[in-house]
């Protein structure tokens, strides 16, 4: 691609001097050499200096049988730089925030563990019914 349309300044970000264009996807490659897009790096989560990825928290929590759906999302954290933030729609109404918490602490080595979790009814989604992490980083969300 060239740039982005009347946007010189977003090109900039993108564009090396070479003209590589910089997805912002963070991928993984397997033993055969296949790549696999699995987070953007906009929403990595960096807490003191470990890398934590939301698709990899939420892919772990969702797995418990109270949880119907769940994003994380990076917060400032005076301490760590960011700490974890985890939304979650119950399946079961008498899921606790501390049962979330333990099922963390038994999941989780302690930088991506969530700091704060918040119970919702929904979580803001796309036209395609993706998770709009940009959303819940919102103050007014």
């Amino acid at each position: 691609m060239a740039g982005y349309w009347q946007h010189p300044e977003e090109t900039a970000k993108v564009l090396d001097k070479d003209g590589w264009f910089a997805t912002g996807d963070i991928g993984v490659m397997d033993h055969k050499g296949h790549v696999k897009i699995v987070d953007r790096k906009k929403d990595m989560i960096l807490v003191s200096g470990f890398n934590v990825y939301p698709n990899e928290i939420e892919g772990v929590v969702v797995m418990h049988p109270g949880v119907l759906e769940c994003a994380a999302i990076g917060i400032p954290d005076e301490r760590s730089g960011e700490a974890v933030k985890l939304f979650v729609i119950r399946r079961d109404p008498a899921l606790a925030e501390e049962d979330i918490a333990a099922y963390c602490r038994e999941n989780f080595t302690a930088y991506k563990r969530p700091k704060l979790i918040e119970f919702r009814d929904e979580l803001p989604k796309s036209n395609v019914g993706k998770i709009l992490r940009r959303e819940l980083r919102s103050p007014t969300s």
